[in-house]
């Protein structure tokens, strides 16, 4: 069989063909990442890849993760201005199988697929044999998906759109972040302040309470880990407002989930605050849960490290079993 397996974000798109019979026995033909700015619709992507790629068979199928909401396999995407229909696309690129999954739900396949140098362990708890799993995470957007494992021992993964739920500040600071994002969006997600897409706001916040002159452009993740490097203080206390917003968020999915067999803090952001992250700032927000404490306390968290989770599921979920 031959698949092109692909992790699709609002920033990066991963991509992969692999030629293989079964979960275990692949072989990787060749493999690319793109801007996702760069194409109009994702049919222009897999063309482009396949060019790219100059295999000289014709792929059996395609599947791609979507950072969407999936409904009879279709999607309009979130974070980035493409819709996605399989039956279309079986047309329109003449693949005979086409298939969509929620970008979390192959992330939480690929958790699988983890060795120990792809995680560090953010809080050092007894992983229960078999128990819930659950993964989440700050790219672009919030994702959230969960795995639960079936008689035989093996896990299958679950999609959520649980970032897009309300926010709740834990204190009036957050309050106030609440009541300006409020103004501007209406309806406040997580995803709002803990995401790729917050880092502007939270930027913008944090240098309005510290009365300081802001640049007119917007300011994305990785500008800001760059003032603040360089001695920005509005930089700075941005991204500890985010470790907190972060914190809190993965706090909430361990009461949501209690996912005892491990949860697991994934997507594009994370690795580039990985030393923010296993400060204890970021555990002493998550656990910030009144009496619900010492639930949190007992679940095992562990950061993501390989940015090719999403890619590693997506190939995974290709191959398995129905």
């Amino acid at each position: 069989m031959e698949w092109i397996a692909g992790d699709i974000g609002g920033t990066t798109c991963r991509l992969a063909w692999v030629m293989g019979e079964t979960e275990d026995v692949q072989y990787r033909r060749f493999e690319r990442e793109y801007p996702s700015a760069a194409f109009a619709t994702a049919d222009d992507l897999i063309r482009q890849f396949v060019a790219d790629a100059r295999v000289p068979v014709a792929p059996d199928g395609l599947l791609l993760a979507l950072p969407g909401p999936l409904h009879a396999q279709h999607v309009a995407l979130t974070n980035l201005d493409w819709v996605l229909d399989a039956a279309d696309m079986r047309a329109t690129l003449g693949f005979s199988r086409i298939r969509f999954i929620n970008d979390f739900q192959a992330a939480a396949a690929g958790v699988a697929t983890l060795g120990a140098d792809d995680v560090v362990a953010l809080n050092l708890q007894p992983v229960e044999p078999g128990g819930v799993r659950a993964i989440t995470g700050a790219g672009t957007g919030l994702g959230l998906a969960f795995m639960l494992a079936d008689g035989s021992g093996r896990y299958r993964s679950y999609p959520s759109e649980g970032g897009h739920i309300d926010f709740a500040p834990a204190n009036d600071r957050q309050a106030r972040l609440l009541q300006g994002l409020r103004a501007e969006h209406g309806h406040v997600s997580w995803e709002r302040v803990a995401s790729g897409l917050a880092m502007d706001a939270l930027y913008r916040f944090c240098g309005a309470e510290q009365s300081a002159a802001l640049p007119d452009a917007p300011v994305d993740g990785a500008d800001l880990v760059a003032r603040a490097a360089a001695g920005d203080p509005a930089a700075g206390a941005a991204l500890d407002l985010f470790i907190d917003l972060y914190g809190a968020w993965v706090g909430n999915v361990a009461l949501m989930l209690q996912p005892r067999g491990g949860l697991y803090v994934a997507g594009g952001i994370a690795p580039h605050l990985q030393a923010r992250m296993q400060s204890p700032r970021f555990m002493a927000a998550a656990a910030d849960k009144g009496r619900m404490r010492s639930v949190v306390e007992r679940t095992p968290i562990f950061l993501v490290i390989n940015q090719r989770l999403g890619l590693l599921g997506a190939i995974a979920s290709a191959f398995a079993p129905p």
